[in-house]
């Protein structure tokens, strides 16, 4: 059985349809992972901040802690803010560690319907020991 004349460009006409859709796609699922990443390694170096905190160390300690703890991810743009100061924290009362970083998003109307770039935040506290 051979193809009708009016059907030659039927199959590229499909995949000119639909290969936008599955780019788009596959582009949001790397950026989703790219994202989750960032936000699984900011969350963790608030709380490993956070802990060294509450046993006392000093507030460069804890900077240095969470840089160290930041994986694959640039140390330079780790937003990090302890509050209280080492020198006002007492007994008894909380210590929050927040880690913010921004991840610059490669897809192009991904970054556009998200932000570009992508912001991920971790907030941690802990009571002094």
């Amino acid at each position: 059985m051979g193809r009708k004349r009016g059907e030659r460009g039927q199959a590229l006409v499909e995949m000119a349809l639909v290969l936008p859709l599955l780019l788009m796609l596959l582009f949001g699922i790397i950026e989703f992972g790219r994202i989750f990443h960032a936000y699984l390694t900011v969350n963790n170096g608030a709380r490993e901040g956070a802990r060294l905190a509450v046993v006392g160390a000093q507030d460069t300690a804890i900077i240095a802690r969470i840089k160290d703890t930041a994986v694959g991810l640039d140390s330079s743009k780790l937003q990090i803010t302890i509050a209280p100061a080492y020198s006002n924290r007492l007994r008894g009362q909380p210590v929050t560690v927040q880690v913010s970083y921004p991840v610059q998003i490669f897809a192009p109307i991904i970054g556009e319907i998200i932000g570009n770039p992508y912001t991920v935040s971790g907030s941690v506290q802990m009571r002094m020991e």
